[in-house]
């Protein structure tokens, strides 16, 4: 039983991650049609960048560099969805692009404007979870462990 991979064996799995996570993403959003907020949607670029650079670090495993930004791809990854957990559990105040803006309204032909408009979905609402669990706190979880996975495979693995 192989407990950790070799380092081209690890850019797979992350390559494999970044691509479940995307997918799953794009399916819960276009498919069972619950719309994401703006973090929701920032939160899917360190994935789309895992992505690029697992592809690199696979063909040059040797190479510590692409292992580094690796690290810090998840760890600004662990950063975006710890916060957007802590809007949701109200520890931190949300951002404005987060709100719905619909207090900025003062005469008639602003707020007719603005009912014909879809309004954003709310940073602070978790829409959809899976087993109680949204899923900014599952990325905070995933990638927390991918950072630590990650320097464990910069220490001990020399390929």
């Amino acid at each position: 039983m192989i407990l950790f991979p070799n380092r081209r064996n690890f850019y797979l799995i992350i390559l494999s991650i970044s691509f479940i996570s995307i997918i799953s993403a794009l399916y819960i959003e276009y498919i069972l049609q619950y719309q994401p907020c703006e973090l929701c949607i920032y939160q899917r670029l360190p994935y789309l960048a895992a992505i690029f650079v697992s592809f690199i670090g696979f063909n040059y495993s040797n190479n510590d560099q692409i292992l580094i930004i690796t690290i810090m791809i998840f760890a600004l990854s662990a950063i975006l969805s710890g916060y957007h957990f802590g809007i949701e559990n109200s520890i931190f105040d949300e951002l404005s692009a987060c709100t719905n803006g619909s207090s900025d309204i003062l005469n008639k032909s602003k707020l007719l404007e603005s009912l014909n408009k879809t309004m954003p979905v709310n940073c602070k609402d978790a829409t959809f979870k899976i087993l109680g669990i949204s899923l900014a706190a599952i990325n905070t979880i995933l990638s927390i462990l991918i950072v630590i996975f990650s320097i464990r495979t910069l220490v001990y693995e020399k390929n």
